[in-house]
């Protein structure tokens, strides 16, 4: 007995958490009612990953700025060479969504019959730009810590920083000392909640596959297929030489950003990923200010998994409508899209609001959201995994920029 629990706890919570989706993945498909009824579990978990988001985030970027002495210059620089490497890199997602939807030509042969209504009522919470910037700066910061509004937090946490960084005398260290031990305490409490994990990754699985089933891939498979091929051709063609070119450390970045990854596939969300994201990066060398600002920013504005299935999916509905958009009208479109798809990560289903808004300014059929809904849950596992595989990568490429990146010495670090 001792020796078979001696044998468990050398097992990773990595591993423990590859374990639980198996688990969870069979449990979906051979009882879907017991899947599905393991949602409370799930939703557990969420929630209190969702707790220390805003704590961790406001404590990490308040005394990365006021505690070094940052100034808006220097937050500006790093904010700049930030939207810079964002743009690129969701440009270059578009492009390879576009090019795989019209190689592979997965809407093809499908019939839009379903009812348009749900694209309809996604359609009508499309923002448009001013109201993007409107929604970046807070009324309230605990109405915007109440509904966990990432980038609010990241502007006030900034605001808050700099003006505490001109702040002198005991004032000054006593909030610098509360803003650090705010974050290193949630960093801990990141560690008891990862205990949990596996359980709730795993009923988050259960659930997925219990509600969605395996035959809903019948009909749509090639469209899935489509954007999984993408999203593993945009990670070999642009995040790989992206890492090779700023000198990455790839094996040690990988093991960094398995868990982060892992999470955001079974659960569907980055902000479920965003507190151990965080603490691995800082782990793997890059500066806490760097973290805290690049990655929360980066998931309203570098979303490299949802920017891709965006280019894929809206060029499957004029398909599937046997609507031939020429080579200009779908660069148009991605235009489009690119300006669209910034700044409202903060959005429920956001990548279905853009898509619906999309197709109504291009007057493509609505019911193809409604065909799409069947199987974004699966498609949501691979794009939510790059985009904080993406996210994870833009922190270490704006250390190594900034020329503030200190990895650790081989096999110092576990992760």
């Amino acid at each position: 007995m001792t020796g078979l629990w001696s044998f468990l706890r050398r097992i990773t919570i990595t591993k423990w958490i590859l374990i639980s989706m198996v688990l969870g993945a069979l449990v979906g498909w051979l009882n879907p009612d017991l899947g599905t009824s393991l949602k409370p579990l799930s939703t557990i978990f969420l929630r209190m990953i969702k707790s220390i988001v805003v704590p961790i985030i406001f404590g990490s970027l308040v005394i990365g700025i006021a505690g070094h002495g940052d100034d808006m210059k220097r937050v500006g620089r790093l904010a700049l060479k930030a939207i810079i490497y964002f743009e690129i890199v969701t440009t270059l997602a578009l492009f390879i969504g576009l090019a795989a939807v019209n190689l592979t030509r997965p809407g093809v042969g499908v019939r839009l019959t379903e009812s348009a209504d749900a694209g309809q009522q996604l359609a009508q919470k499309t923002t448009t730009f001013g109201g993007i910037l409107e929604h970046l700066v807070p009324q309230s910061f605990f109405e915007a810590a109440a509904n966990n509004e990432v980038l609010q937090i990241v502007f006030f946490s900034i605001l808050f920083g700099v003006a505490l960084s001109q702040v002198k005398g005991r004032p000054k260290e006593a909030m610098l000392g509360f803003a650090e031990g705010l974050a290193e305490t949630m960093f801990k409490f990141t560690g008891i909640v990862m205990k949990f994990a596996p359980i709730g990754i795993g009923a988050a699985i259960a659930v997925t596959v219990g509600h969605s089933g395996v035959g809903v891939l019948i009909n749509l498979g090639k469209m899935v297929l489509t954007l999984y091929g993408a999203l593993i051709v945009f990670v070999l063609l642009v995040l790989v030489p992206v890492a090779l070119l700023f000198r990455v450390p790839l094996r040690a970045f990988i093991q960094a950003v398995r868990e982060p990854a892992l999470i955001a596939f079974a659960t569907t969300s980055s902000e479920a990923a965003l507190p151990k994201a965080m603490e691995n990066m800082e782990l793997l060398g890059t500066p806490r200010r760097i973290v805290a600002f690049v990655l929360p920013t980066g998931y309203s504005f570098n979303l490299d998994g949802s920017t891709l299935y965006l280019a894929v999916a809206s060029i499957f509905v004029a398909q599937a409508a046997g609507v031939e958009l020429t080579w200009g009208q779908q660069l148009i479109m991605m235009l489009t899209l690119m300006v669209t798809s910034k700044g409202v990560a903060g959005v429920p289903r956001a990548s279905l609001v853009i898509l619906s808004g999309t197709l109504l300014h291009f007057g493509l059929p609505l019911e193809g959201v409604a065909i799409i809904l069947g199987v974004d849950e699966l498609m949501d596992m691979g794009r939510t995994t790059v985009n904080v595989i993406g996210n994870c990568l833009a922190t270490v490429v704006m250390a190594r920029w900034e020329g503030e990146f200190n990895p650790p010495l081989a096999g110092s670090v576990t992760y």
